[in-house]
């Protein structure tokens, strides 16, 4: 039976997370941050990029891939969908989730969490597009932000 410390390196070795920072904003997660809540949403071997953005960038790669002319808060880009390993891109839009967290009450950081969550579920196939996987995925969501230690992101009004 493998020690807490052995089984803890193991779990860890079964991501590989790469972080990149295309934007200098203020409260962006810290590789670490991003590390747990990856951690807590990956339920097989991953290799991950997440990048932080500023809106220009945001709004470049969400005309570019969605057709969209708007800074978006989240861009998910799965390499390929598998049972053995998720891999993909997950872009993060620091200016607009600074802002989205202030107009909704939350704190930077459980947004950021939240956000980040969100977007790896999209890595592992979950999508919102229809109400009952909209409902499964937002279950998931919580379950995973309430083993984190965080609020239930969907309550609107948030302690």
């Amino acid at each position: 039976m493998p020690t807490n410390a052995t089984a803890t390196s193991r779990r860890k070795s079964r991501l590989k997370l790469h972080l990149q920072l295309g934007s200098r904003a203020v409260g962006a997660p810290s590789a670490t941050q991003l590390r747990r809540w990856a951690g807590a949403a990956l339920d097989r071997p991953s290799e991950v990029t997440v990048r932080i953005v500023g809106e220009a960038e945001a709004r470049r790669l969400n005309r570019r891939y969605r057709g969209e002319d708007h800074a978006t808060n989240v861009l998910s880009f799965p390499y390929a969908l598998s049972r053995r390993m998720v891999q993909g891109d997950v872009v993060l839009c620091a200016p607009v989730i600074a802002r989205e967290a202030r107009s909704q009450g939350k704190s930077l950081e459980a947004h950021f969490a939240h956000m980040t969550v969100h977007a790896l579920l999209h890595l592992r196939g979950y999508d919102h597009a229809r109400r009952r996987a909209a409902a499964r995925m937002e279950a998931l969501e919580k379950r995973v932000l309430t083993k984190l230690g965080y609020p239930d992101p969907y309550d609107p009004a948030p302690a």
